[in-house]
């Protein structure tokens, strides 16, 4: 419960930790952690019927968290997937319209000095800055863009 209070976490972050701390403790003991399975499943189960976790609502928030900090959509289902979402449930939050995966990218250009908040000469490293932001997940559209586009004053 301590993690639950400290972190938001969906159903298969919840088991992880667990398992983990069984694990360790069963270490410490001698025992053998496949006897306290069905013991994780219990309480896994009751903190989802009791709503202490919800993978729907932890996925909108931490979509929302990682697109204002100019992640893409392929990096916040990536993100999502990583935490144990389920594939369809990160499909459908990390969903982004053109016009939100532009913003996205322009605050991760503006984080990491690309396109037109670069310092250096723009043209000479534009292939650099379009490559940093296709590995960041953004479609070549969206990336020339948003690093051939004028700098705006966004916030």
């Amino acid at each position: 419960m301590h993690y639950l209070e400290r972190f938001a976490a969906p159903a298969a972050q919840l088991r992880r930790v667990l398992q983990r701390k069984v694990a360790l403790s069963c270490r410490h003991h001698g025992d053998e952690p496949s006897r306290f399975e069905p013991m994780l499943d219990a309480v896994v189960a009751r903190c989802v019927a009791s709503g202490l976790v919800d993978d729907a609502r932890f996925a909108e928030s931490r979509a929302a968290s990682l697109r204002r900090r100019g992640q893409s959509a392929r990096a916040v289902a990536a993100r999502l997937a990583a935490k144990g979402v389920g594939r369809d449930l990160a499909a459908q939050h990390s969903a982004a319209s053109e016009e939100q995966e532009v913003a996205a990218a322009r605050i991760a250009a503006r984080r990491k000095r690309l396109g037109p908040w670069s310092r250096g000469d723009r043209a000479a490293d534009r292939q650099k800055h379009i490559a940093a932001l296709a590995r960041a997940g953004f479609g070549i559209a969206v990336v020339r863009a948003v690093i051939d586009g004028a700098a705006e004053d966004d916030g």
